[in-house]
């Protein structure tokens, strides 16, 4: 993790911002990416303060480890990350993303690190 604070946030935005379209992406799989497999909870955080960021971050792609909306209460309707999903093609039962494995976008894979 970098010694600031607010330069993680702005990783981890960068991060959230390349997930594709209709993918998601979870909390740890985020921090495992920026070298800190134990911080998934400041991956939360970040993802919370991301409407304060310069560019618009993708918040509603980033998941629990099981693909479920964990998040979705940090949205202004309870059911907008679930909407915004939904707009994007991935299918949501019960606050869970259907077909998760399928969906998931692991950015060890996915980013050069």
């Amino acid at each position: 993790m970098n010694a600031d604070g607010n330069s993680f946030f702005r990783d981890v935005w960068d991060v959230a911002r390349a997930v594709p379209y209709g993918r998601v992406t979870s909390y740890g799989a985020i921090a495992r990416y920026l070298g800190s497999a134990r911080s998934a909870r400041m991956v939360g955080w970040a993802m919370n303060a991301s409407h304060t960021a310069d560019e618009p971050v993708p918040a509603h792609r980033v998941v629990n480890r099981n693909g479920q909306l964990s998040g979705k209460h940090h949205f202004p309707s309870s059911d907008l990350m679930c909407q915004l999903l939904e707009s994007e093609g991935v299918e949501v039962k019960d606050d869970q993303v259907v077909r998760f494995g399928q969906l998931f976008w692991d950015p060890m894979v996915e980013l050069k690190v």
